[in-house]
């Protein structure tokens, strides 16, 4: 017999900021990174988005490749400290409706994956906290002394999602038409497209613009936008201003 799922991206869907960043923070107070590269490499493109000059993408973009850059040399147990941390400081820093579909699903005997473009250190530590079926994340590559190289296979764009979703749906016999999936940026299209019940969790305005010109999503898609202590239902006729 087929089994419902529900498959959640986490940055921005599920949790109210992004893993990667709060880990670099992090590191960054520790000092394991040193603290002047914020300063020289980052903190312009933080305050672009802060003051609402850039978007979120480009200033996580940035971050990333730094991110990426900095992680070469550094031993795993390191990293896997420090992502203790951030795990045990901001795994419940979610939002409400995530939050409750999340126990909504396991309630009702669904299995939950994770799917998200977090290192999977960290996405490893967060499945285990709301105690999913599985998960995936980006892998960083480490070399034979267990220090970390700089490469990484992605986990963050729709082609990468889809590949594993496909895994997924044929180990544990998903049903399609009547399992969910939750997003929030294109890079969850292959998820949304998917599934029987597709949501968008506060989208981003690329998102919404690949929904409107789907005739799939724009016919069965929810839109959620949760705001302060409010949470608007929508559907794919959301005007963009």
């Amino acid at each position: 017999m087929k089994k419902t799922a529900a498959f959640f991206d986490i940055d921005g869907t599920i949790f109210r900021n992004s893993l990667m960043i709060e880990h670099f923070r992090k590191l960054i107070a520790f000092e394991i990174i040193n603290p002047e590269v914020w300063y020289t490499k980052v903190k312009k493109a933080y305050e672009d988005w802060e003051k609402r000059y850039a978007d979120f993408e480009e200033y996580l973009e940035i971050l990333a490749g730094v991110y990426l850059e900095e992680l070469k040399g550094i031993k795993r147990e390191h990293i896997e400290f420090v992502a203790n941390h951030v795990i045990e400081s901001n795994w419940d820093m979610v939002y409400k409706y995530s939050r409750e579909q999340i126990e909504w699903h396991k309630k009702m005997g669904h299995e939950v994956f994770f799917i998200s473009g977090s290192p999977d250190f960290l996405v490893s530590k967060m499945a285990e906290k709301y105690g999913v079926t599985e998960y995936r994340g980006t892998k960083y590559l480490v070399d034979s002394d267990n220090c970390y190289t700089g490469e990484i296979v992605r986990m963050w764009d729709s082609a990468s999602k889809k590949k594993v979703l496909d895994e997924i749906i044929e180990k544990h016999q998903v049903d399609l038409v009547r399992s969910y999936a939750y997003g929030d940026t294109p890079g969850d299209l292959s998820m949304l497209r998917r599934m029987g019940n597709p949501v968008a969790i506060n989208p981003n305005r690329e998102l919404i613009l690949n929904i409107k010109d789907d005739e799939y999503l724009s016919r069965r898609i929810t839109i959620i936008v949760e705001r302060k202590n409010v949470i608007y239902k929508c559907d794919a006729d959301i005007e963009l201003l």
